[in-house]
């Protein structure tokens, strides 16, 4: 069984699939407590699905793109478990999971999106790099900035690891904390080999606004 906290049918916000309907299902539960949490209704509350239950109900939306979040799915042991299942059902499966935990047994037809953190965030010390060396060129990493301290930082985890050799490179803004146009700035004078990105669903809806 799964704790799901919530599955909803909307238009993808971020990565590089920004913009194209999808299914979510946020999983319940997360080891991490960043600052600037946006999700902290799933770290406890849910209900108890079946594979089989959580699949049935995707299926309903007749959309071919789901995304697995949280909370931290992969707190689940079973998330993996679901992940194959979709990826034989023909789905395009993504993944958001916040980097502290293993991704060496995902499904390798999954496109990870996953975070490091940077300093503001307070959960830096949280990082797994190890899990860069199980990185496809398919998936992606997101770093979200809150100040120029995180940006700094990225940019040098950005060089030691060699990420823009490894996949593509998401960069967002703290929502609330860092203008975009800032971010943006510092992107284009040290010409960064990153996608900027918004969370599109907190300028659709409103930014506190469940499932969507």
């Amino acid at each position: 069984m799964l704790k799901i906290n919530e599955i909803y049918y909307s238009i993808q916000g971020e990565s590089s699939k920004a913009g194209l309907p999808c299914v979510f299902v946020r999983l319940t539960y997360c080891n991490l407590r960043c600052t600037y949490c946006d999700t902290e209704y799933a770290f406890y509350d849910g209900k108890d699905y079946s594979i089989e239950e959580v699949l049935k109900e995707v299926k309903k939306y007749d959309c071919k793109l789901v995304e697995i979040t949280g909370g931290e799915p992969l707190v689940q042991s079973e998330c993996l478990t679901l992940l194959k299942k979709l990826c034989d059902d023909s789905f395009e499966v993504l993944l958001e999971t916040g980097g502290s935990l293993p991704v060496k047994e995902i499904d390798r037809r999954v496109k990870i999106i996953m975070d490091l953190k940077c300093p503001s965030s307070g959960m830096m010390k949280k990082n797994l790099y190890e899990n860069i060396n199980f990185l496809k060129s398919t998936d992606e990493i997101k770093f979200v900035i809150g100040t120029r301290e995180d940006y700094e930082w990225a940019k040098e985890i950005m060089n030691r690891y060699k990420l823009d050799e490894k996949c593509e490179i998401l960069f967002s803004v703290v929502f609330g904390a860092l203008e975009p146009l800032i971010l943006v700035n510092w992107i284009l004078e040290d010409k960064l080999k990153v996608r900027f990105q918004l969370q599109m669903h907190k300028f659709i809806w409103d930014p506190a606004a469940k499932g969507v």
